[in-house]
């Protein structure tokens, strides 16, 4: 297969930091269909550079690449033989009049076009695409969050979408969905025997999600600021977590059949009211702490933040999924920057068994999915450790872990989710794409939370930088009987 693959943005952070040395992996490990008709890889950017230019200014910032993935200068140098650079105005009709020529004087059997830019320019970008007969049925378009920052806004984009562009041709990226971890959710739900018996209420006890970061806004703080965490992180990547978690069994492995399932759990989630918005949800921003032994600011001394922003930097959550799969059992979101650690992981909680026979014994069983830093499954169970208590004569039990580390069990299979992301989107695969009405069903869902916000003059509490984020979030997970992981 043959294709034209043009990052829109091609010089932006998003580019080079993400998506650069993503498709060098996927070039590393042969995963690129380029042996039979080749590909070329064209970045669009406003600034006049020549090809070779552009491939040396890559080459510069693959330096900051960690160590195992960085090329050697062979590589590199095969590598940027499929690179290119094209200056474009992106309001000017002429420019992709003559990216469409570039594009059509090589008849790629594929060309999928990544929109790397802000958000605000996604309108712009598809009319002209559109305008330009940019939108055959061989071009996919890759469109990178945030996708608004409203439903309003959401439908907007989605409207000017659909005009020039099909569904099965808009392709939203949520690169969490890439994970191999979270592909493993599925795994371990639909392709085994052994946990779907106990997928639900009668087993189980909560669900946590928890997608913590150590890093602060760097200097992003007057992006981050019109953002904020339930927009950057909740609305989209703890969402669909939640969804792929709570879906039924869909009838088969079709992307639409998937994501059908998904959109029904968004629209099981318990709304939201003012009054619930104050009891079960803990907004935060952290303020001048230490993390990993470093000093670092609070979140209004960082660079571009408004002095008075009252920009949350953690959110925490509890909510519901109202059927009858999963009927009064909570699930808990938590994401916040300056957190202790870079941490992403689930953990489900299995009830503890109904008539315990060994004294002392009050653990329960618990399924840990590792997301970041490195992704695997742990599962958490209580095993004899052959002692008996002396004064009881009872055998006592030893809470005993069995532990997969997905690195160690695949070693040469492992991709990163932006590079699974960009070879589905090359081969047309739809699945760990996000549809249009899911998207905005996720938007419905978190508004009333942000109006809520809009009316609250005491802002976000604050929290220490290195620390698990405002004691408030401990406190609404402590009602029901629960801890967060780092708690237990």
């Amino acid at each position: 297969m043959s294709f034209d693959l043009v990052l829109f943005g091609g010089t932006g952070d998003l580019a080079w930091r993400k998506l650069m040395p993503a498709l060098f992996q996927a070039w590393r490990h042969g995963k690129l269909p380029i042996r039979n008709g080749g590909g070329r890889i064209l970045a669009v950017a406003r600034d006049e550079r020549s090809d070779d230019e552009y491939r040396a200014y890559i080459r510069d910032k693959f330096a900051g690449v960690e160590e195992a993935k960085k090329p050697s200068d062979e590589e590199f140098a095969r590598f940027a033989e499929l690179l290119h650079y094209r200056r474009m105005d992106l309001s000017q009709p002429s420019h992709y009049a003559g990216l469409k020529e570039w594009i059509d004087a090589r008849g790629a059997d594929t060309a999928v076009l990544f929109l790397a830019t802000a958000p605000n320019l996604f309108p712009v970008i598809c009319a002209q695409l559109g305008a330009a007969g940019l939108n055959g049925p061989n071009v996919r378009l890759v469109l990178e969050k945030p996708l608004g920052h409203d439903l309003e806004s959401a439908r907007e984009i989605n409207r000017i979408v659909g005009a020039s562009f099909t569904e099965a041709q808009a392709l939203r990226i949520d690169h969490y969905l890439g994970k191999a971890a979270v592909q493993n959710v599925m795994a371990l739900r639909f392709g085994n025997a052994l946990f779907e018996p106990l997928w639900r209420r009668d087993s189980i006890a909560s669900i946590q999600i928890t997608i913590a970061e150590s890093i602060g806004v760097g200097t992003r703080g007057d992006f981050y600021d019109k953002i904020g965490a339930l927009r950057d992180m909740v609305q989209n990547h703890a969402l669909q977590l939640l969804t792929m978690l709570a879906m039924e069994p869909p009838s088969s492995n079709d992307a639409d059949a998937i994501r059908d399932e998904k959109l029904k759990v968004l629209r099981s989630l318990k709304p939201f009211n003012a009054e619930t918005v104050a009891r079960d949800v803990v907004r935060g921003q952290y303020r001048a702490g230490a993390v990993g032994g470093q000093a670092v600011p609070g979140y209004l001394e960082e660079a571009k933040v408004p002095p008075r922003s009252n920009c949350e930097t953690f959110v925490a959550l509890r909510t519901e999924v109202q059927n009858w799969r999963w009927a009064g059992v909570p699930f808990y979101l938590r994401t916040g920057k300056r957190l202790a650690a870079r941490d992403a992981h689930i953990v489900v909680t299995f009830r503890e068994v109904p008539h315990p026979i060994f004294p002392g014994t009050h653990q329960a069983n618990k399924l840990v999915i590792k997301l970041q830093p490195e992704d695997g499954l742990e599962l958490h169970l209580l095993a004899a450790k052959g002692a008996t208590s002396a004064l009881q004569g009872h055998e006592m039990l030893s809470p005993v872990s069995l532990d997969l580390d997905f690195d160690k069990a695949f070693p040469t299979e492992r991709v990163g989710g932006y590079e699974r992301l960009l070879l589905d989107a090359l081969a047309g695969r739809l699945s760990l794409f996000v549809r249009s009405d899911e998207q905005e069903q996720a938007w419905r869902w978190v508004e009333p939370i942000l109006a809520a916000w809009s009316e609250d003059s005491a802002g976000p509490r604050p929290y220490k930088a290195g620390g698990w984020g405002p004691a408030a979030a401990s406190a609404l997970v402590a009602r029901d009987g629960n801890a967060w992981s780092e708690e237990m």
